[in-house]
């Protein structure tokens, strides 16, 4: 079973219709029977993305109460959610140090590494990073993690 890590830029993919949205829906359908983790903070991230495309007129109302219900349903009973603790927020400020990176994303990936250390010491095989985001794909890659930009999947 291939595990997947999706951080907020590539999992709104699949509540909003964009580029990469039929991969990501491919990647959560559950006969792909495949592990999906994200982090707790993901879950406002998402709200917060659809609620502003609605204001921003890109997304409707209608679309984007479905979006939301969708999306709550899934969040409390499809993914695997990475607790925030103080750990990975002590993990999370080393990476934004030494990569750079915003303050959500140096959390995403922190949660990425927990998850793929605890797939590790399973013996299962690492967890794929999903972003959107460039920079913050460079630096799961750069902390070894497989990694897939959904915009490379039209």
């Amino acid at each position: 079973m291939a595990g997947y890590f999706f951080d907020t830029s590539g999992l709104v993919k699949r509540y909003v219709a964009e580029v990469g949205t039929s991969w990501v829906n491919g990647i959560l359908h559950p006969g792909a029977r495949n592990a999906l983790h994200v982090a707790r903070i993901t879950g406002v991230e998402v709200v917060s993305a659809i609620t502003r495309r609605t204001l921003g007129g890109s997304v409707t109302p209608a679309a984007a109460a479905a979006a939301l219900a969708t999306f709550r349903h899934e969040f409390a009973n499809d993914f695997h959610v990475v607790p925030v603790t103080h750990r990975l927020l002590a993990q999370a400020m080393d990476l934004a140090q030494t990569h750079a990176l915003r303050g959500y994303d140096a959390v995403q990936l922190a949660a990425a590494l927990q998850v793929n250390a605890r797939r590790g010491a399973r013996g299962t095989s690492s967890v794929i990073f999903v972003s959107a985001d460039i920079e913050l794909l460079a630096a799961a890659s750069a902390e070894g993690l497989p990694v897939e930009d959904p915009n490379t999947h039209p």
